[in-house]
């Protein structure tokens, strides 16, 4: 692998009409915040990443730091970007990954 991968929370969404139908309430779902950052080196998984986030990206990222982009023939305005929504379906996290190297 050959590039680091940048990884931006940007927004969150709420449900909370699907919260209050669906969900056992639980304390604490998320630990990310709005423009927390990770590096991934090698396309892992950064420290302190967010495991089902992670999931849901890690194909992205690895793609990235091998070089790799231009996902669904120019989805994005800088190809060697992409935007991933994590998979909870209560409050999804949206987040940039971005080469930086």
């Amino acid at each position: 692998m050959k590039h680091k991968v940048r990884i931006t929370a940007i927004r969150q969404t709420l449900y909370h009409d699907l919260m209050a139908k669906f969900e056992n309430p639980i304390q604490h779902a998320c630990n990310v915040r709005v423009e927390q950052q990770w590096i991934s080196v090698d396309g892992q998984c950064p420290d302190g990443m967010c495991p089902s986030a992670w999931d849901s990206m890690r194909e992205f990222v690895e793609s990235l730091a091998r070089g790799e982009g231009n996902f669904y023939s120019g989805w994005m305005q800088n190809p060697m970007s992409a935007m991933i929504s994590c998979n909870d379906g209560f409050r999804p996290f949206s987040f940039y990954i971005e080469v930086i190297e």
